[in-house]
Protein backbone atom coordinates (compact mmCIF):
# COMPACT_ATOMS: atom_id res chain seq x y z
CA UNK A 1 0.00 0.00 0.00
CA UNK A 2 1.38 3.42 -1.07
CA UNK A 3 2.20 6.06 1.58
CA UNK A 4 -0.29 8.38 0.21
CA UNK A 5 -3.13 5.71 0.59
CA UNK A 6 -2.06 5.56 4.16
CA UNK A 7 -1.82 8.95 5.07
CA UNK A 8 -6.03 8.66 3.53
CA UNK A 9 -6.61 5.74 5.84
CA UNK A 10 -5.14 6.81 8.68
CA UNK A 11 -7.05 10.29 7.99
CA UNK A 12 -10.66 8.67 7.51
CA UNK A 13 -9.78 6.77 10.66
CA UNK A 14 -9.18 9.85 12.86
CA UNK A 15 -12.65 11.68 11.04
CA UNK A 16 -14.95 8.71 12.67
CA UNK A 17 -13.25 8.57 15.72
CA UNK A 18 -16.14 10.23 17.68
CA UNK A 19 -18.77 9.15 15.08
CA UNK A 20 -22.30 7.49 16.20
CA UNK A 21 -22.87 4.95 13.91
CA UNK A 22 -26.99 5.78 13.91
CA UNK A 23 -28.73 7.69 11.84
CA UNK A 24 -28.47 11.22 12.22
CA UNK A 25 -31.99 11.91 11.14
CA UNK A 26 -33.06 9.63 14.30
CA UNK A 27 -31.13 11.41 16.79
CA UNK A 28 -33.15 13.73 17.33
CA UNK A 29 -34.87 14.70 21.23
CA UNK A 30 -37.51 15.50 19.80
CA UNK A 31 -38.58 11.77 17.92
CA UNK A 32 -41.93 10.80 19.43
CA UNK A 33 -42.70 7.83 21.44
CA UNK A 34 -43.89 4.73 19.55
CA UNK A 35 -47.69 3.87 19.41
CA UNK A 36 -48.52 1.28 21.89
CA UNK A 37 -47.84 -2.50 20.39
CA UNK A 38 -51.25 -4.56 19.67
CA UNK A 39 -52.38 -6.94 22.58
CA UNK A 40 -55.79 -7.81 21.49
CA UNK A 41 -57.19 -9.59 18.47
CA UNK A 42 -59.13 -7.21 15.95
CA UNK A 43 -60.78 -6.36 12.65
CA UNK A 44 -60.31 -4.06 9.66
CA UNK A 45 -61.17 -3.20 5.87
CA UNK A 46 -57.07 -2.33 5.60
CA UNK A 47 -54.36 -3.74 6.67
CA UNK A 48 -50.74 -1.97 6.07
CA UNK A 49 -48.45 -3.60 7.13
CA UNK A 50 -44.93 -1.62 7.32
CA UNK A 51 -44.42 2.01 8.95
CA UNK A 52 -42.06 3.37 6.15
CA UNK A 53 -43.16 5.78 3.37
CA UNK A 54 -44.91 3.37 1.22
CA UNK A 55 -46.95 2.54 4.42
CA UNK A 56 -47.48 6.08 5.62
CA UNK A 57 -48.49 7.61 2.45
CA UNK A 58 -50.81 4.47 1.64
CA UNK A 59 -52.28 5.09 5.03
CA UNK A 60 -53.13 8.50 4.83
CA UNK A 61 -54.40 8.33 1.06
CA UNK A 62 -56.59 5.65 1.82
CA UNK A 63 -58.24 7.98 4.39
CA UNK A 64 -58.74 10.57 2.00
CA UNK A 65 -60.31 8.48 -0.71
CA UNK A 66 -62.58 7.32 1.92
CA UNK A 67 -63.04 8.72 5.27
CA UNK A 68 -65.48 5.92 6.38
CA UNK A 69 -62.75 2.89 6.19
CA UNK A 70 -60.99 1.31 8.83
CA UNK A 71 -57.30 1.60 8.43
CA UNK A 72 -55.08 -0.49 10.53
CA UNK A 73 -51.13 0.06 10.26
CA UNK A 74 -48.70 -1.72 11.73
CA UNK A 75 -45.03 -1.65 11.93
CA UNK A 76 -42.36 -4.01 13.35
CA UNK A 77 -39.90 -1.54 15.48
CA UNK A 78 -40.85 2.20 15.40
CA UNK A 79 -41.98 4.40 12.44
CA UNK A 80 -38.93 5.69 10.69
CA UNK A 81 -36.44 3.45 12.27
CA UNK A 82 -36.15 1.27 8.78
CA UNK A 83 -35.18 2.46 5.36
CA UNK A 84 -37.62 5.62 5.72
CA UNK A 85 -35.07 7.01 8.47
CA UNK A 86 -31.56 6.58 7.18
CA UNK A 87 -32.01 8.03 3.24
CA UNK A 88 -30.15 11.29 1.72
CA UNK A 89 -33.57 12.53 1.27
CA UNK A 90 -33.08 14.37 -1.93
CA UNK A 91 -36.15 14.94 -3.89
CA UNK A 92 -36.75 14.34 -7.48
CA UNK A 93 -39.82 13.84 -9.80
CA UNK A 94 -38.24 10.63 -11.10
CA UNK A 95 -40.97 7.57 -10.40
CA UNK A 96 -38.38 5.36 -11.86
CA UNK A 97 -34.88 5.52 -10.36
CA UNK A 98 -33.97 8.65 -12.47
CA UNK A 99 -34.60 9.53 -15.68
CA UNK A 100 -32.70 7.49 -17.76
CA UNK A 101 -33.66 4.42 -15.88
CA UNK A 102 -37.25 5.24 -17.36
CA UNK A 103 -36.17 5.42 -20.85
CA UNK A 104 -33.92 2.47 -20.57
CA UNK A 105 -36.92 0.36 -19.44
CA UNK A 106 -40.37 2.63 -20.56
CA UNK A 107 -39.36 4.40 -23.46
CA UNK A 108 -42.75 4.32 -24.82
CA UNK A 109 -44.88 5.35 -21.76
CA UNK A 110 -42.00 8.41 -20.94
CA UNK A 111 -44.34 11.33 -21.86
CA UNK A 112 -47.19 9.25 -19.50
CA UNK A 113 -44.44 9.01 -16.50
CA UNK A 114 -42.97 12.34 -16.60
CA UNK A 115 -46.52 14.01 -16.49
CA UNK A 116 -47.17 11.61 -13.85
CA UNK A 117 -43.70 12.18 -11.99
CA UNK A 118 -44.71 15.90 -11.93
CA UNK A 119 -48.00 15.30 -10.58
CA UNK A 120 -47.05 13.45 -7.95
CA UNK A 121 -44.56 16.30 -6.83
CA UNK A 122 -46.98 18.27 -6.85
CA UNK A 123 -49.58 16.46 -4.42
CA UNK A 124 -46.27 15.76 -2.48
CA UNK A 125 -45.88 19.38 -1.71
CA UNK A 126 -49.43 20.38 -1.25
CA UNK A 127 -49.68 17.49 1.45
CA UNK A 128 -46.93 18.68 3.60
CA UNK A 129 -48.17 22.25 3.42
CA UNK A 130 -52.17 21.24 3.77
CA UNK A 131 -51.29 19.12 7.14
CA UNK A 132 -48.26 21.43 8.17
CA UNK A 133 -45.52 19.37 8.48
CA UNK A 134 -42.57 20.65 9.94
CA UNK A 135 -39.75 18.63 7.85
CA UNK A 136 -36.91 21.46 6.88
CA UNK A 137 -37.93 20.66 3.47
CA UNK A 138 -36.00 23.26 1.00
CA UNK A 139 -36.84 23.32 -2.77
CA UNK A 140 -33.29 24.52 -3.98
CA UNK A 141 -33.39 21.71 -6.86
CA UNK A 142 -31.34 19.33 -7.97
CA UNK A 143 -27.45 19.03 -9.36
CA UNK A 144 -25.72 16.41 -11.64
CA UNK A 145 -22.57 17.38 -11.56
CA UNK A 146 -19.39 15.63 -14.05
CA UNK A 147 -16.35 14.47 -12.09
CA UNK A 148 -13.66 15.18 -14.37
CA UNK A 149 -13.89 15.78 -18.08
CA UNK A 150 -14.74 12.25 -18.98
CA UNK A 151 -18.34 12.92 -16.70
CA UNK A 152 -19.37 15.58 -18.84
CA UNK A 153 -20.33 13.77 -22.04
CA UNK A 154 -23.08 12.01 -19.57
CA UNK A 155 -24.13 15.42 -17.69
CA UNK A 156 -24.55 16.84 -21.44
CA UNK A 157 -26.69 13.53 -22.30
CA UNK A 158 -28.68 13.99 -19.11
CA UNK A 159 -29.42 17.36 -20.19
CA UNK A 160 -31.11 16.78 -23.64
CA UNK A 161 -33.39 14.42 -21.51
CA UNK A 162 -34.47 16.70 -19.00
CA UNK A 163 -35.35 19.68 -21.58
CA UNK A 164 -36.75 16.66 -23.87
CA UNK A 165 -39.15 16.24 -21.26
CA UNK A 166 -40.18 20.22 -19.85
CA UNK A 167 -38.15 20.18 -17.01
CA UNK A 168 -36.64 23.58 -15.94
CA UNK A 169 -32.84 22.46 -16.23
CA UNK A 170 -29.58 24.59 -16.78
CA UNK A 171 -26.36 23.29 -18.27
CA UNK A 172 -23.55 24.95 -16.02
CA UNK A 173 -19.83 24.81 -16.99
CA UNK A 174 -16.88 24.30 -14.93
CA UNK A 175 -16.80 27.69 -14.09
CA UNK A 176 -20.69 27.97 -13.44
CA UNK A 177 -20.29 24.83 -11.71
CA UNK A 178 -17.69 26.54 -9.13
CA UNK A 179 -19.81 28.58 -8.03
CA UNK A 180 -22.15 26.64 -6.90
CA UNK A 181 -20.26 24.94 -4.64
CA UNK A 182 -16.24 25.22 -4.27
CA UNK A 183 -15.28 20.87 -5.61
CA UNK A 184 -12.02 21.51 -7.94
CA UNK A 185 -13.50 17.62 -9.28
CA UNK A 186 -17.09 19.21 -10.96
CA UNK A 187 -16.33 19.78 -13.85
CA UNK A 188 -19.75 20.68 -15.45
CA UNK A 189 -23.50 20.16 -13.86
CA UNK A 190 -26.81 19.78 -14.39
CA UNK A 191 -29.18 21.97 -12.35
CA UNK A 192 -32.87 20.74 -12.41
CA UNK A 193 -34.30 24.09 -10.53
CA UNK A 194 -38.15 23.11 -10.16
CA UNK A 195 -39.88 20.36 -8.36
CA UNK A 196 -36.69 19.12 -6.70
CA UNK A 197 -35.21 19.66 -3.14
CA UNK A 198 -34.23 18.21 -0.03
CA UNK A 199 -35.85 17.37 3.29
CA UNK A 200 -35.68 15.69 6.49
CA UNK A 201 -37.16 12.03 6.13
CA UNK A 202 -37.68 11.49 9.77
CA UNK A 203 -39.34 14.82 10.27
CA UNK A 204 -41.84 14.07 7.14
CA UNK A 205 -42.13 10.63 8.38
CA UNK A 206 -43.38 11.49 11.80
CA UNK A 207 -45.21 14.27 10.12
CA UNK A 208 -47.47 11.95 7.87
CA UNK A 209 -47.94 9.99 11.06
CA UNK A 210 -49.57 12.63 12.50
CA UNK A 211 -51.61 13.72 10.01
CA UNK A 212 -52.77 10.31 8.86
CA UNK A 213 -53.67 9.37 12.83
CA UNK A 214 -55.74 12.60 12.68
CA UNK A 215 -57.73 11.36 9.71
CA UNK A 216 -58.35 7.91 11.72
CA UNK A 217 -55.72 5.31 11.07
CA UNK A 218 -54.58 3.24 13.91
CA UNK A 219 -50.80 2.46 14.43
CA UNK A 220 -49.33 -0.10 16.25
CA UNK A 221 -45.68 -0.09 16.44
CA UNK A 222 -43.41 -2.62 17.69
CA UNK A 223 -45.90 -4.74 16.11
CA UNK A 224 -44.27 -7.20 13.43
CA UNK A 225 -46.35 -9.77 11.30
CA UNK A 226 -45.68 -13.58 12.17
CA UNK A 227 -47.93 -15.02 9.43
CA UNK A 228 -50.62 -14.72 6.93
CA UNK A 229 -53.33 -17.03 5.49
CA UNK A 230 -56.69 -16.79 3.77
CA UNK A 231 -59.67 -17.27 5.37
CA UNK A 232 -62.80 -17.03 2.97
CA UNK A 233 -63.61 -13.46 2.19
CA UNK A 234 -60.46 -11.95 4.23
CA UNK A 235 -56.87 -12.24 5.62
CA UNK A 236 -55.73 -13.19 8.98
CA UNK A 237 -52.45 -12.03 10.10
CA UNK A 238 -50.90 -13.34 12.99
CA UNK A 239 -48.71 -10.81 14.93
CA UNK A 240 -46.63 -11.84 17.89
CA UNK A 241 -49.13 -11.22 20.36
CA UNK A 242 -52.66 -11.02 18.64
CA UNK A 243 -54.64 -11.65 15.26
CA UNK A 244 -55.75 -9.30 12.50
CA UNK A 245 -58.55 -10.01 10.37
CA UNK A 246 -58.67 -7.68 7.36
CA UNK A 247 -60.83 -7.67 4.24
CA UNK A 248 -57.67 -6.31 2.10
CA UNK A 249 -53.65 -6.31 3.18
CA UNK A 250 -50.61 -4.01 1.71
CA UNK A 251 -47.28 -4.82 2.31
CA UNK A 252 -45.39 -1.97 2.80
CA UNK A 253 -42.14 -3.50 3.25
CA UNK A 254 -40.06 -2.93 0.33
CA UNK A 255 -36.20 -4.12 1.05
CA UNK A 256 -37.09 -5.70 4.67
CA UNK A 257 -37.48 -9.49 2.78
CA UNK A 258 -35.07 -11.63 4.35
CA UNK A 259 -37.98 -13.93 5.70
CA UNK A 260 -40.09 -13.58 2.44
CA UNK A 261 -38.79 -15.91 -0.13
CA UNK A 262 -41.33 -14.74 -2.88
CA UNK A 263 -40.57 -11.71 -2.51
CA UNK A 264 -36.63 -11.73 -1.78
CA UNK A 265 -36.09 -14.07 -5.25
CA UNK A 266 -36.90 -10.80 -7.22
CA UNK A 267 -35.75 -8.13 -4.47
CA UNK A 268 -31.91 -7.66 -3.29
CA UNK A 269 -32.00 -5.96 -0.08
CA UNK A 270 -28.19 -3.45 -0.25
CA UNK A 271 -27.02 -1.37 2.06
CA UNK A 272 -26.12 2.30 0.93
CA UNK A 273 -23.94 4.24 3.65
CA UNK A 274 -23.91 7.55 4.30
CA UNK A 275 -21.95 10.35 6.91
CA UNK A 276 -22.46 13.32 7.89
CA UNK A 277 -20.29 15.86 9.24
CA UNK A 278 -20.03 18.30 12.16
CA UNK A 279 -22.31 21.28 11.98
CA UNK A 280 -20.10 23.77 9.55
CA UNK A 281 -18.87 27.18 10.63
CA UNK A 282 -19.73 30.55 8.58
CA UNK A 283 -16.74 30.36 7.56
CA UNK A 284 -16.59 26.80 6.07
CA UNK A 285 -20.30 27.57 4.74
CA UNK A 286 -18.55 30.73 3.46
CA UNK A 287 -15.69 28.88 1.51
CA UNK A 288 -17.79 25.58 0.06
CA UNK A 289 -19.98 28.41 -1.47
CA UNK A 290 -23.29 26.11 -1.38
CA UNK A 291 -25.63 29.63 -1.68
CA UNK A 292 -28.08 27.69 -3.47
CA UNK A 293 -28.02 24.72 -1.38
CA UNK A 294 -29.24 22.04 -3.81
CA UNK A 295 -29.19 17.97 -3.93
CA UNK A 296 -25.88 16.78 -5.75
CA UNK A 297 -25.15 13.66 -7.43
CA UNK A 298 -21.81 12.81 -9.24
CA UNK A 299 -21.09 10.99 -12.23
CA UNK A 300 -18.65 8.60 -10.40
CA UNK A 301 -18.40 4.61 -10.89
CA UNK A 302 -19.53 4.33 -7.33
CA UNK A 303 -21.96 7.34 -7.47
CA UNK A 304 -21.46 9.93 -4.50
CA UNK A 305 -24.48 12.78 -3.56
CA UNK A 306 -24.33 14.83 -0.79
CA UNK A 307 -26.60 17.47 0.37
CA UNK A 308 -26.98 20.04 3.75
CA UNK A 309 -28.60 19.62 6.56
CA UNK A 310 -30.98 21.98 8.26
CA UNK A 311 -28.41 23.04 10.64
CA UNK A 312 -25.32 23.09 7.72
CA UNK A 313 -23.74 20.04 8.06
CA UNK A 314 -22.91 17.75 4.84
CA UNK A 315 -24.55 14.88 3.95
CA UNK A 316 -22.31 12.00 1.90
CA UNK A 317 -23.20 8.94 0.79
CA UNK A 318 -23.53 6.56 -1.85
CA UNK A 319 -20.93 3.00 -1.01
CA UNK A 320 -22.92 -0.06 -1.35
CA UNK A 321 -22.55 -3.36 0.43
CA UNK A 322 -24.69 -6.48 0.32
CA UNK A 323 -24.73 -9.30 3.05
CA UNK A 324 -25.76 -12.93 2.79
CA UNK A 325 -29.17 -13.01 2.92
CA UNK A 326 -30.75 -9.74 2.27
CA UNK A 327 -29.26 -8.83 5.96
CA UNK A 328 -30.63 -5.45 6.26
CA UNK A 329 -28.96 -4.70 9.49
CA UNK A 330 -25.41 -5.60 9.72
CA UNK A 331 -23.01 -5.92 12.67
CA UNK A 332 -20.33 -4.19 10.36
CA UNK A 333 -22.22 -1.04 9.16
CA UNK A 334 -21.85 0.05 12.97
CA UNK A 335 -18.49 -0.03 12.99
CA UNK A 336 -15.77 2.30 11.26
CA UNK A 337 -14.36 0.14 8.33
CA UNK A 338 -16.77 0.25 5.73
CA UNK A 339 -17.25 4.03 6.15
CA UNK A 340 -13.80 4.69 5.94
CA UNK A 341 -13.37 4.76 1.59
CA UNK A 342 -16.42 7.09 1.58
CA UNK A 343 -14.51 9.69 4.01
CA UNK A 344 -11.83 9.29 1.51
CA UNK A 345 -14.36 9.90 -1.03
CA UNK A 346 -15.48 13.24 0.85
CA UNK A 347 -12.31 14.65 1.57
CA UNK A 348 -11.62 14.59 -1.99
CA UNK A 349 -14.65 16.14 -3.32
CA UNK A 350 -14.62 18.60 -0.51
CA UNK A 351 -11.00 19.35 0.35
CA UNK A 352 -12.37 22.89 1.63
CA UNK A 353 -13.73 20.76 4.85
CA UNK A 354 -10.38 18.06 4.83
CA UNK A 355 -10.46 17.28 8.42
CA UNK A 356 -13.93 17.97 9.55
CA UNK A 357 -15.16 15.33 11.82
CA UNK A 358 -17.59 13.03 11.23
CA UNK A 359 -20.48 13.00 13.75
CA UNK A 360 -22.81 10.12 12.21
CA UNK A 361 -22.37 7.19 9.75
CA UNK A 362 -24.65 4.67 8.92
CA UNK A 363 -26.21 2.24 6.04
CA UNK A 364 -29.69 2.16 4.88
CA UNK A 365 -31.15 -0.69 3.07
CA UNK A 366 -32.75 -0.35 -1.13
CA UNK A 367 -34.49 -2.35 -2.38
CA UNK A 368 -32.26 -3.42 -5.54
CA UNK A 369 -34.65 -4.74 -8.97
CA UNK A 370 -33.74 -5.65 -12.35
CA UNK A 371 -35.56 -2.72 -12.96
CA UNK A 372 -34.75 -0.37 -9.97
CA UNK A 373 -38.30 0.83 -9.78
CA UNK A 374 -41.25 -0.38 -7.99
CA UNK A 375 -43.24 -3.00 -8.79
CA UNK A 376 -46.44 -5.50 -6.98
CA UNK A 377 -47.02 -8.82 -5.78
CA UNK A 378 -50.26 -10.17 -5.10
CA UNK A 379 -51.04 -13.12 -2.67
CA UNK A 380 -54.43 -14.70 -1.25
CA UNK A 381 -56.21 -14.11 -4.30
CA UNK A 382 -55.12 -10.67 -5.34
CA UNK A 383 -56.00 -9.74 -1.27
CA UNK A 384 -52.83 -9.07 -0.13
CA UNK A 385 -50.56 -6.77 -2.46
CA UNK A 386 -46.76 -6.38 -2.04
CA UNK A 387 -45.61 -3.04 -3.19
CA UNK A 388 -41.76 -1.93 -3.40
CA UNK A 389 -38.73 -1.62 -4.73
CA UNK A 390 -37.04 1.91 -4.60
CA UNK A 391 -33.33 1.85 -5.34
CA UNK A 392 -34.04 5.92 -5.17
CA UNK A 393 -36.04 8.78 -4.73
CA UNK A 394 -38.06 6.38 -3.05
CA UNK A 395 -39.26 9.36 -0.42
CA UNK A 396 -41.52 10.59 -3.05
CA UNK A 397 -41.88 7.83 -5.25
CA UNK A 398 -43.67 5.70 -2.40
CA UNK A 399 -46.56 8.35 -2.49
CA UNK A 400 -47.14 7.93 -6.16
CA UNK A 401 -46.84 3.56 -5.32
CA UNK A 402 -48.85 3.59 -2.63
CA UNK A 403 -51.97 5.25 -4.69
CA UNK A 404 -51.35 3.00 -7.62
CA UNK A 405 -51.41 -0.32 -4.85
CA UNK A 406 -54.80 0.92 -3.38
CA UNK A 407 -55.93 1.18 -6.50
CA UNK A 408 -54.82 -2.39 -7.63
CA UNK A 409 -56.19 -3.32 -3.79
CA UNK A 410 -59.38 -2.27 -4.22
CA UNK A 411 -59.79 -3.45 -8.40
CA UNK A 412 -60.36 0.19 -9.21
CA UNK A 413 -59.99 1.53 -12.46
CA UNK A 414 -57.06 4.27 -12.66
CA UNK A 415 -54.97 5.17 -16.04
CA UNK A 416 -51.89 3.80 -14.36
CA UNK A 417 -52.91 0.36 -13.82
CA UNK A 418 -52.44 0.51 -17.66
CA UNK A 419 -48.82 1.22 -18.14
CA UNK A 420 -45.84 -1.94 -18.05
CA UNK A 421 -44.61 -1.09 -14.69
CA UNK A 422 -47.44 -2.07 -13.07
CA UNK A 423 -48.99 -5.14 -15.29
CA UNK A 424 -44.99 -6.74 -15.05
CA UNK A 425 -42.73 -7.93 -12.97
CA UNK A 426 -38.66 -7.40 -12.28
CA UNK A 427 -36.88 -10.46 -13.45
CA UNK A 428 -35.32 -13.54 -10.83
CA UNK A 429 -32.19 -12.78 -9.11
CA UNK A 430 -29.81 -15.51 -8.69
CA UNK A 431 -29.99 -17.41 -4.81
CA UNK A 432 -27.66 -17.74 -2.37
CA UNK A 433 -24.58 -18.22 -2.40
CA UNK A 434 -24.89 -17.03 -6.00
CA UNK A 435 -26.35 -13.74 -5.49
CA UNK A 436 -23.82 -12.81 -2.55
CA UNK A 437 -20.85 -13.86 -4.59
CA UNK A 438 -21.88 -11.82 -7.18
CA UNK A 439 -22.37 -9.03 -5.40
CA UNK A 440 -18.89 -8.90 -3.79
CA UNK A 441 -17.15 -8.48 -7.49
CA UNK A 442 -19.86 -5.93 -8.00
CA UNK A 443 -19.57 -3.92 -5.22
CA UNK A 444 -15.71 -4.37 -5.16
CA UNK A 445 -15.58 -3.30 -8.93
CA UNK A 446 -17.61 -0.35 -8.42
CA UNK A 447 -14.83 0.94 -5.71
CA UNK A 448 -11.88 0.47 -7.68
CA UNK A 449 -12.91 0.90 -11.26
CA UNK A 450 -11.87 4.33 -11.49
CA UNK A 451 -8.83 4.43 -10.19
CA UNK A 452 -7.76 0.58 -11.65
CA UNK A 453 -10.19 0.10 -15.00
CA UNK A 454 -9.19 -3.42 -16.36
CA UNK A 455 -11.43 -6.17 -16.05
CA UNK A 456 -13.58 -3.96 -13.83
CA UNK A 457 -15.39 -2.22 -16.26
CA UNK A 458 -16.19 -5.69 -18.41
CA UNK A 459 -17.97 -6.79 -15.83
CA UNK A 460 -19.73 -3.58 -14.74
CA UNK A 461 -20.59 -3.56 -18.22
CA UNK A 462 -22.35 -7.04 -17.94
CA UNK A 463 -24.01 -6.21 -14.48
CA UNK A 464 -25.43 -3.54 -16.89
CA UNK A 465 -26.81 -5.57 -19.66
CA UNK A 466 -28.17 -8.01 -16.92
CA UNK A 467 -30.68 -5.13 -16.05
CA UNK A 468 -28.98 -3.25 -13.00
CA UNK A 469 -27.88 0.66 -14.09
CA UNK A 470 -26.26 1.27 -11.18
CA UNK A 471 -26.77 4.94 -11.40
CA UNK A 472 -29.54 6.96 -11.69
Amino acid sequence: MSAQRVDKLSEAVRALEGARFFPFWLDDPDRPQPAPALAQDIDTDLLIVGGGFTGLWAGLQAKEQRPERDVVLIEADAIATGATGRPGAILSTSLMHGMANSARLFGSEMVELERLGKENMDAFRDTIERYEIACDVEWTGELTVAVGQEGIGEVEAAHALYRQYGHDAHLLDREQVQQELNAPLFHAGLWSKQRAGIINPAKLAWGLKRAAQSLGVRFYENTPMVRSRRAKASIEVDTDRARITAERVLLATNAFTRYKRKIAARVASICDRIIVTEPLTHDQLADLGWRNRQGIYDTRTQLNYLRLTGDNRVLFGGRLGYFFGNNTDPDEDRTPAPYLRLVSAFYETLPALRGIPISHAWSGPIALTTRMAVHYQSYHGARMLYAGGYSGFGVTASRFAARVALAILEDRAISERRLSFVQTLPAWLPPEPLRWLGAQITMYALDTCDEKGGWRKLWLALVDRMGFPLKP
